[in-house]
């Protein structure tokens, strides 16, 4: 059997949906930078989704591009970001937030969440103002870096003392789609742009070819937004091609599909796993699951498969990540469980 990766929920291209409208529109004209009619269309339309019509919305076509794009232009020299360790900002995007300026506050936590006693330390070790930073804005991930989700009232609860303290909340959305399709969520759509400043939608984990929409609710933050992305290069020309893909993701509700497949997917495998007997390194219910192995059984699934070893635990096993995505067919699936049935 060739090898059939589990490393990422993006190295397919994207739904077949989305290459039809594009070669369908191929040769209309639009204006540029996106101004055409499918990124108007696809505005109003996640606007109706979320019930908040007057959120700006700007299509940009990467996560670590969103990200240091709000948080650069959120904060001033002097302010910074408290987020969690594993938070993608932290550890994987080779100090873009850094290179701005602005130092990240990391908090290391067991499930990839952050709650407001973490922001409540962060905050109590800097009062000597003003030798001190100036903490601004939090940032968390739904769904996390370890595949973990905010439940309604965690995210109230955030919201409330960020509120409360003056910092602003930004929701990283790289997979809030498998996050608002997960079997334990009671968060909606409304939920997230009520109770965050700012977040985005992540197409290029969901189906799309590539591409996130950067969601402002608080009036505060809109003002000139649109120079940020321009000058850090992230306003296309052919903006259409963005626009696209989120009016074709956002009808129907495909985006939510696709999200949900992911999820089940990922439960099949996790199921199978709980059969034998295995632990997990975090108890997750999207598309991520860290299920803890021997070396010997991680060198067996290795020989057909293709995932990362997250973290060892010891000199004898380690977590390994395992990540399906929207297009994941259920024969590589079930081909997988008879692999971990056989360990």
């Amino acid at each position: 059997m060739k090898q059939y990766s589990f490393k990422n929920d993006y190295s397919e291209g994207c739904h077949p949906y989305i290459l039809e409208v594009l070669i369908r529109t191929n040769l209309i004209q639009q204006n540029g930078y996106g101004y055409d009619e499918y990124s108007d269309e696809a505005r109003i339309l996640i606007q109706q989704k979320m019930n908040h019509h007057n959120a700006d919305i700007h299509f940009v076509s990467g996560g670590t591009q969103a990200n240091l794009l709000v948080i650069s232009a959120i904060l001033r020299p002097h302010e910074s970001v408290i987020a969690v360790e594993t938070g993608h900002i932290f550890t994987n995007e080779t100090g873009a937030i850094e290179a701005t300026g602005h130092k990240i506050h990391g908090i290391q936590t067991s499930d990839g969440k952050l709650k407001p006693e973490h922001i409540q330390s962060v905050l109590d070790a800097h009062t000597n103002r003003p030798h001190q930073l100036k903490q601004k804005l939090v940032y968390i991930s739904n769904s996390t870096e370890v595949g973990t989700i905010y439940i309604k009232k965690e995210l109230e609860e955030l919201s409330a003392f960020c509120r409360a303290n003056d910092l602003y909340l930004f929701l990283d959305g790289a997979r809030l789609g498998q996050a608002l399709t997960s079997e334990i969520n009671d968060l909606s759509l409304d939920d997230i742009a009520n109770l965050v400043d700012i977040f985005y939608l992540g197409g290029t984990k969901n189906g799309a070819l590539l591409g996130e929409a950067i969601i402002i609710t608080n009036d505060q933050l809109k003002a000139e937004f649109g120079f940020h992305v321009k000058q850090k290069g992230a306003m296309l020309a052919k903006g259409r091609l963005l626009g696209i893909q989120f009016l074709e993701l956002m009808k129907d509700d495909l985006y939510f599909d696709l999200a949900k497949h992911s999820n089940i997917q990922a439960m099949k495998i996790k199921s199978a796993f709980q059969r034998k007997g295995f632990k997990f390194l975090s108890e997750t219910f999207t598309n991520q699951i860290f299920p803890i192995l021997s070396n010997a059984q991680i060198e067996d699934l290795s020989v057909n498969f293709d995932f990362y070893v997250w973290k060892k635990i010891d000199e004898k096993s380690s977590a390994i990540r395992l990540i399906t995505s929207w297009a994941t067919p259920d024969d590589i699936v079930e081909a997988f469980i008879r692999k971990v049935e056989n360990l």
